[in-house]
């Protein structure tokens, strides 16, 4: 097989902890050419790996011949000058979310793409979840019947005080986490400009002046109300899943998800009665339930792996993009209106 040569921009938490190992699986289609970092005791971590070539320059790293794919793994607010750096001098590039600080710089990205004739991506690698990939599956189905809502709730309580905690670093709990479940819940709506709402609150909690909590509802013309809560505020988790249908619900977790549900022809059918209720009683009666349950802890699969599998089948195989920048401007849109509505 043909392998792709790499290089990373940055070796922190995503740089190094997700691509980098992602990356390490895949000996037959990637491989770690040059690295770019800041700090030397990085660097030298990536030598002791890959025994590639280092610099703390960005430039020196996209000027490496060999180099066909630049991985931007560095702060946010670096990422569309860098990969428009990056595709200007003819590399493919992957980067990490959120995209771009805005949507001009998206499309600054998007334009020097098209002009250099190459791949722009980004790690929206929560599109490969088991346990989101699982509820779509489960509302393919339609064992649930008609999707009334589908609700997220990401929720932890903890304080931070790093640079993600900063607006001008393009930080905040929507950018930090936002943009994976918004990503994924757009991939439920069809409806390109829905209606939204959306309420943020800057709070002690983050030692910067970005958000640690938000709310957003999208209300599509057509499907389900999404309902996304994004939190640092609440000690006491719930379930992240709640999918409510016409004939049943889904509920669950990372790990965990579970579903029940009635097969309509196995009930009576729905006719009105405009009579009293028999004894001043309510409508009652037992639905012949059917639940199932999908145990995710097993999973193998990650779906960085995933994402670069099918980054190597575009790169390779002439496949479709899987993660289009397309689609991301939409995500970025929705984020732009998030932050207009939010800051009132």
């Amino acid at each position: 097989m043909d392998v792709i040569q790499v290089g990373i921009a940055g070796l922190g938490r995503s740089g190094w902890d997700m691509h980098a190992k992602a990356l390490t699986v895949l000996p037959e289609m990637f491989r770690v050419t040059a690295v770019a970092d800041a700090q030397p005791e990085r660097r030298q971590e990536a030598v002791d790996r890959f025994d590639c070539f280092t610099t703390d320059s960005f430039e020196e790293l996209v000027a490496q011949e060999a180099v066909e794919l630049v991985v931007v793994a560095t702060p946010s607010h670096l990422h569309a000058d860098q990969c428009v750096m990056a595709l200007q001098a003819g590399k493919h590039v992957l980067v990490e979310k959120p995209v771009a600080l805005n949507l001009a710089e998206v499309e600054a990205m998007m334009v020097a793409a098209r002009q250099a004739d190459r791949v722009l991506t980004v790690n929206q690698n929560y599109r490969y979840q088991p346990d989101f990939r699982k509820v779509r599956e489960v509302l393919a189905s339609g064992r649930l019947g008609q999707i009334v809502q589908v609700r997220v709730a990401v929720h932890q309580f903890s304080r931070r005080w790093d640079w993600q905690t900063l607006r001008e670093y393009g930080g905040g709990i929507l950018n930090n986490h936002g943009v994976h479940w918004l990503d994924m819940m757009l991939q439920l709506v069809e409806d390109d400009d829905p209606e939204l709402f959306c309420h943020m609150v800057q709070t002690p909690l983050y030692a910067g002046d970005a958000e640690s909590h938000a709310r957003v509802l999208l209300r599509p013309k057509v499907g389900p109300l999404i309902d996304i809560e994004l939190t640092h505020h609440n000690a006491y988790g719930q379930d992240t899943w709640l999918v409510m249908g016409t004939q049943g619900s889904l509920t669950g977790n990372r790990r965990q998800l579970r579903w029940k549900y009635f097969e309509p022809e196995a009930v009576p059918p729905l006719r009105l009665d405009r009579r009293p209720t028999p004894d001043r009683s309510y409508n009652r009666e037992e639905l012949p339930w059917i639940e199932e349950m999908c145990d995710l802890s097993g999973y193998v699969t990650d779906g960085m792996v995933l994402l670069y599998r099918e980054l190597y089948g575009t790169l390779r195989q002439a496949r479709p993009l899987a993660i289009t920048p397309e689609s991301v401007h939409r995500l970025m849109a929705v984020l732009a209106k998030c932050r207009v509505i939010g800051e009132r």
